[in-house]
């Protein structure tokens, strides 16, 4: 009876922890501290690589972080993704929280409805290696776990390989923007879904040299200008999805590029243009930001931040 039950218990339970190894438990106490036990950080690689929206992280890429990510996205360890989810839930709030209190210095407008969580897809052969995706698959439980505290959220998986790209594991940071560049594409109908929602948040499990998202955010912000330029973005008085500055716009510019005052002729005669990660000096400011679970601890530097 004792082995019957204890082959039953290994059915249900995985053998050992995701993080350290304990065994008996999918997260032990201590790697799930690892994963959410401090506050979500805004991170940025160095170099950092052109046009990559604002990144928020919940944990460094190492020891106890690392194994686990390693474990659900190599070994297929899937009991792994809700305490994943959870910790990527965290760091979109960090990135919705810090959006919302600089907002009154940009003006930033969005059409009020759910966080939109865009998960940067897996490369086809990927996927088909470990037989799951898993930013989308932890994408989902962290949309799930923003509703559960209130924050409505939904998964618009709309991101789209165009051509095939190398393994990005032997490449530097130079060459994985070369790597990825023009390899990411909104599928047809996107960019509308994308500008009749909430806040824009891109999404992946590891953020290394932020190549990944920077192209994510290309892609994106090429399928959102014109859509959200062609509908209806915003059209109430009040306070805004960012702010709480009594405002009313008819049209937006994008929903990556939020029209701003005094900006609009600049921005119709030259295109949105940004100065770092988030604008800044004058030049228009985006409301896309980007959620990772961990990223590479050198990221995590609080004189950059």
């Amino acid at each position: 009876m004792r082995g019957w039950l204890q082959d039953l218990t290994d059915l249900v339970l995985p053998a050992e922890c995701g993080g350290c190894g304990r065994p008996r438990t999918v997260l032990c106490p201590r790697c799930r501290a690892a994963l959410s036990g401090a506050a979500p950080r805004r991170v940025r690689p160095v170099p950092e690589p052109p046009g990559l929206p604002v990144v928020h992280a919940a944990a460094r890429y190492a020891d106890e972080a690392r194994a686990v990510l390693l474990a659900h996205k190599e070994r297929g360890v899937l009991a792994l993704t809700a305490p994943l989810g959870a910790a990527l839930a965290g760091a979109v709030r960090a990135g919705l929280q810090d959006a919302r209190s600089s907002a009154g210095a940009a003006r930033a407008v969005r059409a009020r409805g759910p966080v939109l969580l865009v998960p940067v897809p897996s490369a086809r052969r990927a996927v088909r290696t470990r037989g799951h995706d898993p930013a989308r698959r932890i994408a989902l439980a962290a949309a799930g776990e923003l509703r559960r505290a209130g924050t409505s959220a939904r998964v618009l998986a709309v991101l789209r390989q165009r051509h095939p790209v190398a393994d990005q594991s032997g490449l530097g940071a130079r060459q994985r923007l070369d790597n990825l560049a023009g390899a990411l594409a909104v599928a047809p109908g996107g960019g509308r879904l994308l500008c009749g929602g909430g806040p824009v948040v891109l999404v992946d499990d590891l953020m290394t040299t932020g190549a990944s998202l920077a192209e994510a955010a290309r892609a994106v912000r090429a399928a959102t200008a014109g859509a959200c330029r062609a509908g209806v973005i915003a059209e109430r008085p009040g306070a805004s999805e960012w702010g709480t500055e009594p405002v009313t716009y008819r049209t937006a510019k994008s929903a990556v590029y939020p029209s701003m005052a005094g900006e609009g002729r600049e921005e119709r005669k030259t295109g949105p243009r940004m100065a770092g990660p988030n604008g800044g000096g004058g030049v228009i400011r985006e409301a896309i930001r980007a959620a990772v679970v961990a990223a590479s601890p050198d990221s995590f530097e609080i004189n950059r931040n």
